[in-house]
């Protein structure tokens, strides 16, 4: 009797797939390194099998979300000043000492 399960072909870039089993504090170590570098613990294991090399981030995740939203902020109120200035207006100098104080309050946090 044939088979009616259909088999359907899957393109992937890797076509190979390789498993293999770790002991709980091996996978709870590769876990936490993989976690330090914001990656899945399949894509690290990748990477390390491949002898990249892989380099700590300086900022953690949760801390590189808030710098950008930051520099977000202060990147849509440099916008409004350079079109207020562009429309011939006059830019409040106050308005600029403040937007270098916030710069320089995200640069403290990145060094």
């Amino acid at each position: 009797m044939a088979s009616t399960k259909k088999t359907t072909q899957v393109h992937r870039q890797a076509s190979k797939q390789i498993n293999f089993r770790v002991s709980e504090p091996d996978y709870l170590k590769l876990a936490r390194s993989a976690q330090t570098l914001n990656l899945s613990v399949p894509a690290f294991v990748k990477k390390k099998a491949q002898g990249a090399r892989l380099v700590t981030p300086k900022i953690a995740a949760q801390d590189a979300q808030n710098i950008t939203h930051q520099l977000a902020k202060i990147g849509g109120n440099l916008n409004q000043l350079a079109h207020h200035a562009n429309q011939g207006g006059q830019v409040d100098p106050q308005a600029l000492r403040d937007l270098q104080n916030e710069v320089q309050r995200v640069w403290q946090q990145l060094t």
